[in-house]
């Protein structure tokens, strides 16, 4: 028997024939994770597919079965591909998405001191390379590069091995991640047994005392206990356990556990009183259950297109209750971490110990235990951002895609994809339903839904008595000819204290962090960039800002104190400029000292359940005042909430991206519609430079329809999607001179290709700088191919240095 494997190493396409050895003939099946020689390497890879039969001869054998149960899903294979396919990704790069992290290693290079003494003062790298290894003893490449960051270190390494002063040998890390025990005690003997040994447990009063109370305690537990709640409860240590177990009274043992990740949500499950549908959402559940029950129906997928507060999640949470009456899983994803705690919630309250949750931020050992549960079929429902797409349910009936025009559903690191467009496909390939759901779906959604590619599904109306907030839009170009240079406008400061005097709740969005956008001089105009990005450095002050306060990129957080002088003038005339998420913070503050202020930004939310415990002080009413950036727009419900003001509506407008007017529009119309979710009412005020801009207008008015016509009119003219469809191609290079060269070079190359293969319809704009030309240290460069079908043009070239991204959602 023969195997076809797609082995771990990213940037190797295709799939590789491997003889299975007798031993493993019986075991090894598609999904398999086994391990393979591959060139003078030893690696991991998945069994894609077995095979009575191949055309290579002189077969390498597969070395290793790491685990007997196959680790994916035939229709899990079948999406890799299809994946692979679509997004010109290497197929090895989509199946390692399809692994828990630290199950799957890459191979590696250990490289280990030969010649101890050896010195070699005239090359810093050497000399830095050869101390760490003195230090550390051997190591492997991806350890050193930790220690060498943006340095070309492997070049030296190189040279030392073939001096013979380091030695190199390929290795294949073991996986990080296992099954996590726990020593464990229990009774061994009936307990009328042990009641007859309970006088003579110990020599000495104490001794006794401890051993008789381990175990009355362990008497009544029915089930093994952890050796640390026995220590707990009765004072007792290990030594009189094992005396115990020497006596034949008890027997100690290890238990595997499972890290569960929502094992402190479950004593905080909100039991909501059950409600009864509206005529909109009935008819919407109809129709999704009737395709659940009846799969030869036509329409298995729905674009769920309902208002802000409309009840979307009542109807995900009745069809994931009809397809696990079925017998069958739901995989109900979310756009990011910031969603997750309440969506949570509420399917824990509904099917409680059925729920999985996948995220980025859990440890590398609760994703390996969810992903286990899922794949041994104790879990009927995944939650989670676009990561828990790849759970291995294996009798998937409903996948449900929230706030399915967030931009956080595509990847923007390679493997490049879309959560969204591999959620239709999966569903497809699984025969399940696909509910798409969203206030604001893109331009694409909505189109493709009119084509009838997909089924609409409206939702106009509120669950509740409130109606949409009413949107007040206020020019600061007339504040600031009226003498008012605060942040805030007159309106916005009354309507905050008007909310705080009534005990109610306020969001003030701005899509921006820090507390100043640029510094610079006044003197001779230098603004202070990042060495690395060339983007202007962020002001951020610590919770006990120092003086100084610290510069900070967000693009690759390079970190420095602000100056106080002038780098190039030497003048002491440093000035901030601009606002950011930490400065509105501070001014809500100074202009309402009594009022209790949190502030929801990716500054605040880096540590571990960090949005949980933000969003439950807010929704607990434990403060009045949130302050955010983007993660406010998510589909947060919180009732008590009836103002929100936008500070900056223009932020990201006039960026040179032809998606730019929607993305600011859907970000503006979700932030309004946090406000008056409750029979309270509420209201929105909107502050801008440019009230006349049609994306504010129409967020304004609540206007989804008339935004999708104007846009989809502006994209027919320029013929952006969804009137033609885009690759775009991306270099970096430290070099400036190569990365330019190389572009030129490969846009020769296309030009020629689009010329012999008649491609008319098929145009390429570029090679030009990104709009942030340098990122992390690297110059870019970029390409972009529009036309019918331009991943056809690209299919059979090899692009080894360059960033492919078909379907990309920004161009910059």
């Amino acid at each position: 028997m023969f195997a076809r494997l797609a082995v771990n190493i990213p940037a190797v396409s295709g799939v590789f024939d491997y003889s299975i050895p007798p031993e493993f003939a019986a075991q090894v099946q598609a999904g398999c994770l086994v391990v393979a020689p591959f060139g003078n390497q030893t690696v991991q890879g998945v069994v894609i597919e077995r095979s009575e039969s191949s055309s290579v001869v002189n077969l390498k054998p597969i070395l290793d079965l790491l685990d007997p149960a196959p680790l994916l899903t035939p229709p899990q294979i079948a999406l890799a591909m299809r994946m692979a396919e679509t997004t010109l990704n290497p197929l090895a790069a989509i199946v390692s998405l399809m692994l828990p992290t630290g199950l799957s290693q890459q191979a590696d290079i250990l490289y280990e001191l030969r010649i101890r003494e050896y010195e070699e003062p005239s090359s810093k790298i050497t000399s830095r390379l050869l101390k760490l290894l003195r230090e550390r003893g051997a190591l492997r490449g991806r350890q050193i590069d930790s220690h060498f960051a943006k340095v070309d270190w492997r070049k030296t390494a190189g040279f030392l091995v073939k001096k013979g002063v380091l030695t190199s040998k390929n290795v294949l890390p073991p996986p990080r991640v296992r099954p996590k025990y726990i020593r464990v005690a229990q009774l061994s003997v009936t307990p009328e047994a042990a009641e007859g040994e309970m006088q003579a447990l110990g020599s000495t009063k104490q001794t006794q005392a401890r051993r008789e109370a381990a175990l009355r305690f362990l008497i009544q537990q029915p089930e093994p206990i952890n050796l640390s709640w026995v220590y707990a409860q009765t004072g007792c240590n290990l030594a009189d356990l094992q005396e115990l177990e020497e006596r034949g009274l008890i027997r100690l043992f290890e238990n595997e556990i499972f890290r569960d990740p929502l094992e402190r949500l479950e004593n905080r499950i909100e039991n909501r009183d059950p409600f009864v549908l509206s005529a909109e959402q009935g008819f919407a559940l109809e129709k999704i259950v009737n395709s659940l029950t009846h799969q030869s129906d036509a329409a298995l997928q729905y674009l769920l297109y309902g208002v802000t507060g409309s009840g979307k999640t009542e109807i995900y949470l009745r069809a994931a209750e009809e397809v696990i009456k079925q017998g069958k899983q739901a995989m109900i994803l979310v756009p990011e971490i910031a969603l997750t705690p309440q969506a949570v919630r509420r399917f824990l309250s509904r099917f409680p110990g059925q729920v999985g949750l996948v995220h980025s931020k859990l440890s590398e050992g609760e994703r390996y235990d969810t992903w286990r549960r899922a794949r041994d079929g104790k879990i009927n429902v995944i939650i989670g951002a676009r990561s828990a797409l790849f759970a291995p349910l294996k009798h998937i009936g409903l996948i449900v895609v929230d706030e399915c025009h967030d931009s956080s559903y595509h990847q923007s690191e390679p493997p490049f994809y879309n959560a969204v467009t591999a959620a239709q496909e999966y569903a497809q390939l699984c025969g399940a339903v696909c509910v798409l759901g969203s206030a604001t779906p893109t331009v694409e959604q909505r189109y493709h839904a009119g084509q009838g590619h997909i089924q609409t599904l409206e939702l106009p109306n509120r669950v509740t008595e409130s109606m949409l907030p009413p949107v007040q839009i206020v020019d600061m170009r007339e504040e600031l000819k009226n003498g008012n240079r605060g942040i805030f406008s007159r309106v916005l400061t009354e309507s905050l204290a008007e909310v705080i005097a009534r005990g109610e709740q306020a969001i003030v969005y701005l899509n921006r962090r820090g507390t100043a956008t640029y510094i610079f001089c006044r003197d001779c105009g230098t603004t202070l960039k990042c060495p690395n990005c060339e983007t202007p450095l962020t002001l951020h002050f610590d919770s006990q800002p120092s003086q100084a306060g610290e510069l900070r990129c967000h693009h690759c957080n390079y970190t420095r104190q602000k100056p106080k002088t002038c780098p190039s003038c030497g003048s002491n005339q440093i000035r901030e400029y601009g606002l950011g998420s930490e400065r509105v913070e501070a001014e809500v503050k100074a202009l309402f000292p009594q009022a209790r202020t949190l502030r929801w930004d990716w500054d605040t939310t880096r540590q571990k359940d960090a949005h949980e415990i933000i969003l439950t002080h807010f929704a607990n009413h434990q403060a009045d005042v949130l302050v955010g950036t983007q993660m406010l727009a998510k589909g947060l419900d919180l009732p008590l909430v009836t103002l929100v003001g936008i500070v900056l509506a223009d932020v990201g407008l006039n960026l040179p991206d032809p998606f730019a007017n929607e993305r600011v529009f859907q970000t503006l119309t979700q932030v309004a519609g946090r406000a008056g979710r409750s029979s309270r009412g509420g209201k929105v005020i909107m502050q801008t430079f440019a009230p006349e801009q049609y994306a504010i207008q129409f967020a304004a008015h609540h206007d989804v329809n008339g935004f999708f016509q104007r846009e989809l009119d502006y994209r027919r003219q320029l013929g952006y999607p969804p009137f033609a469809k885009l690759a775009r191609l991306e270099i970096r290079s430290q070099d400036p001179l190569k990365v330019e060269a190389e572009a030129q070079k490969l846009a020769d190359k296309l030009k020629v290709k689009l010329e012999a293969e008649g491609r008319r319809q098929t145009e390429l704009i570029g090679p030009v700088p990104c709009f942030f030309a340098k990122e992390n240290g690297e110059h870019r460069w970029q390409i972009i191919l529009r036309g019918p079908d331009p991943a056809s043009v690209l299919r059979d070239l090899r692009l080894p240095d360059w960033r492919v991204e078909i379907d990309p959602i920004s161009l910059l």
